[in-house]
Order: structure tokens, then sequence, then C-alpha cells
């Protein structure tokens, strides 16, 4: 979440970002809100000073009949005050995760299509195989028992398709190892703190793309992101133990709410999958670079598998809450003919670190709020999609990558 002396001091900024998100919030009520809640404190403030003075004076004797009758309404006053300042501050605190977070200059402005290709890798196929087809001819994937046992778009992976998956992970792992980052695995449920701490806030409530748990102050996670981010909830770290890189495997679970017009088709989107994620905590100055060395290990991932891809820099009105830039990598698909969304990462500022309190304590002794940042490094089940697509034979085997073979037993296809 943003501050709110950042929103009072940058108000037309704050206004502007949250229009080109594509947010409709009044950020001039926050404003208007943060003021009440100041008159009201400072009220609240001479009124339990003037009472702690009363109870000074009521010591060690009778006390005079006005003190008590003036404590008596005091005490009234008070009780009133401080129920309107903790309803004041309920509701701004409440319109105050709801605003995004500022884009960069750089952030092309507009909706989705406005986003700006900044990089092309590779040389675009124009036949592959359709993935679905060809992984139910080999018996490698089934949706019919998924949905038999848990509903529509869970599936069973099977055989050499699941331990493809799996040298997917390994070659994942290796990479963001190569690159100093700590391998975790993570919980796969968060609490409500968490996940409004991540600022995954859904621009209307059907968008909203959490399994909660009922009963419970659990949420299933999207993404490795959440339960990362809430890792260093109200800690203090020090200063020269940042960056703090961390790479979490974990299950992912979304409802996909929202996403009606988009390719669907077999593995590419589907309510439970596997995804190895980068998440660091930084210092506010090293935001940036962070921000282009996770870029660069993305495009290292797929380079070393041969897929060709491009990049985008993400318009403002597709970027989400927490993120004040963020790059999409999208591989050429030879089936689709088109470019489809394989890996993100975001540069979040403090947005997420503000909401799960996450500092940094300065060698000088100041204490300030940390940066953090988010990559995905392997996608598996949209992964399987591009492995598929692009190195299956018609009626016949599937080419393994070079990076892959290692995790394969040495096999050359599969």
């Amino acid at each position: 979440m943003l501050d709110v002396k950042f929103i009072r001091e940058n108000l037309a900024l704050v206004e502007k970002s949250t229009k080109e998100k594509g947010y409709k919030i009044d950020v001039d009520e926050v404003v208007r809100l943060d003021g009440e809640r100041k008159k009201i404190l400072v009220l609240v403030e001479e009124l339990r000073a003037r009472r702690n003075e009363i109870a000074g004076k009521m010591k060690g004797g009778k006390p005079a009949p006005e003190l008590i009758e003036e404590g008596k309404k005091i005490k009234a006053e008070l009780a009133e005050l401080e129920e309107k300042l903790s309803e004041v501050e309920g509701r701004l605190s409440t319109m105050v995760k709801a605003v995004p977070n500022v884009i960069f200059d750089d952030v092309p402005l507009g909706g989705e299509e406005c986003s700006v290709e900044v990089k092309k890798w590779g040389e675009n196929h124009t036949t592959g195989v359709d993935h679905l087809d060809y992984a139910v001819s080999r018996d490698w994937v089934d949706f019919e028992r998924g949905a038999k046992v848990a509903g529509a778009k869970f599936y069973y992976l099977k055989g050499e398709l699941a331990l493809l998956e799996n040298a997917l992970l390994q070659y994942g792992i290796s990479k963001v190892l190569e690159h100093g980052f700590t391998y975790m695995t993570v919980p796969d449920m968060v609490s409500s703190r968490v996940l409004e701490g991540c600022g995954f806030n859904p621009r209307t409530s059907e968008q909203s793309d959490e399994y909660y748990i009922e009963g419970e102050d659990l949420a299933m996670i999207a993404t490795a992101e959440m339960p990362l981010t809430g890792y260093h909830m109200d800690e203090i770290i020090d200063e020269d133990k940042l960056p703090l890189m961390y790479a979490g495997y974990s299950a992912c679970f979304r409802k996909e709410a929202g996403t009606y017009g988009k390719y669907t088709r077999g593995l590419f989107r589907v309510h439970q999958f596997n995804k190895l994620e980068m998440y660091v905590f930084c210092l506010p100055e090293q935001s940036k670079e962070m921000h282009g060395k996770i870029l660069q290990i993305e495009e290292e991932i797929w380079q070393g598998l041969g897929v060709p891809y491009h990049i985008i820099n993400i318009a403002a009105g597709d970027l989400g809450a927490p993120a004040a830039k963020k790059y999409d990598m999208e591989y050429w698909s030879p089936v689709n003919q088109k470019y489809q969304e394989i890996t993100s990462c975001s540069n979040c500022t403090d947005f997420q670190a503000r909401a799960c309190n996450v500092r940094v304590r300065r060698k000088d002794g100041t204490v300030e709020f940390v940066h953090t940042l988010n990559g995905t490094a392997i996608p598996l089940a949209r992964a399987l999609v591009v492995m598929l697509e692009n190195y299956a034979k018609e009626g016949g085997k599937l080419t393994v990558p070079e990076v892959l073979r290692p995790y394969l037993g040495g096999k050359t296809e599969i």
C-alpha cells in the first residue's frame, strides 16, 4: 500500500496513476479522511492529557466535586471521540489499501493493447503440434479423470510428461541457483493479512481469483509470491544483508476469474499448476537493477530451451495494483501463430513491504521500507505447452531440448 503522507503530498500523481491503471477510487476522499483523522486525534490527545491531569489532582485526598464532574464529562466525550476515531481510521485504512502503486514514467499508458515490445529473440516457427491432442494421444494427460475427482480444468500428468515437468523444474532450479537465489518450498496457504499485503486487489469483485478456506482465515495461494512476500513480515533487515533473493516452488491455485476471451485450451490455463518463482527483497536504490537481473535470468532460461519469445513493457491499464512496472515474456506459439504469455517480472517498489511491514535498518541507524520484486522462472503447466508445441513430432516422438537431457537420464527423445 502507499503511504498516506505520500498520497497527500503527491495527490495529482496518485490520481493520474490510479486512473491510468483503471481503478475507480476517490483519492480526494482518502486525503479528506486523513485530515479528519488528524483533527479527531488532536482532540482525543487533549482530552487524554486533561484526564491524566485530573487523575493526578485526585490522588491523596478527597477530590473536589467539580473535578469529579469534569472527569465524568471527559470520560464520556473521550469514549465518543475514540469510537469516531476508530471508525474513521477503519474507513481510511480500507481506502488506502485499495489505492494502487504509482507507475514509473516509462510505463506505456493505455490498456493491454498499448503494451510495447522492447525485445525479440529467436526465429518464429510456422508449424507445430497441438499440445492437448498430442498429450492425449500419448496418454500423458487425463483431464476427464481430473474433472471426475476435482472438477473442470483439473488434470493428471502421467508417465513421460510428468517426468518432463520434473526435468523443467530441475533445470529452472539449477539456473536460479547459478544466480545466487536460495531455493525454498513454501506454504500453499496464506492468511488474509499476507494476501492483502501482496496487493492483489481486483478492479471488480468478479475478478477475485483466490480460493478461500471456509471457516479459516486462509486462502490457497495463486503464486509463491504470496508466502514469499510474507516471509519477512514485521521484520527489520540489516542493510548489509540485502538483497535477499529467494526462489519458491509451490502449487498455485486460481479460479481464473475474468479470463473470458483468453486462450484457455488444455494446460495453458488451469485451476492448479506448479511454478518456480523468483522473489527479491532489496534496498530502494537497488530495485531497478534487480528488475533487470530477474528479466535476464528469465531470458537465459528460455533461450536455453530454444524457445522464440518477445518481451513487452506492460501498459498501465494491464499492470495490476502492486507493480510500478512489469515486463512480460511471451513465447511464439507455432500452433496459434501468435505470442502468448509465459513469464512476467514486476518491480513493486515499497508497496508490498509497507503493507507487510518489512523494513531495512541502514548503517546510520535509520529505518525505511525495502523494495520487493518478483518474476516467474518456470510456470510448469505452460512450459509443457511450450515444449509440446515446439518439440513434438506429428505422430512420433518428442525431441528433448539439450538442457533437459541430464534430468531425463540422457534421453534425446521421449
